[in-house]
């Protein structure tokens, strides 16, 4: 389960920084400058890397034995600035305690 960990890791890293991208610098730019260069460019690698996250979570809430409720929430924090990091954070945090024994 570690490798599903350490992938869902940079990938909600990565959508994470591009979404901030797309959203801070390439929409004000596009709307208020009439520049949309950035959102051409940034906003479909946005929602190819969007789709990898999906993949990442799925497999990571598969190997975890999450419910569908914890994957689906976990997967919208792609879609909102900064809560993918928050999101990734509590996630690393819950997989990494030590479980306790079922028995």
């Amino acid at each position: 389960m570690g490798a599903a960990l350490t992938r869902y890791r940079v990938v909600a890293y990565v959508v994470g920084v591009v979404l901030i991208v797309l959203v801070v610098l390439g929409m004000p730019l596009k709307y208020a400058w009439h520049d949309p260069v950035i959102v051409e460019t940034v906003g479909p690698a946005h929602g190819f890397l969007y789709m990898v996250y999906l993949v990442a979570t799925f497999d990571l809430g598969r190997r975890a034995r999450w419910s569908l409720g914890r994957m689906v929430l976990v997967m919208l924090a792609g879609t909102v600035p900064f809560v993918s990091f928050y999101a990734e954070r509590l996630v690393t945090r819950q997989m990494r305690e030590p479980q306790p024994a079922a028995g």
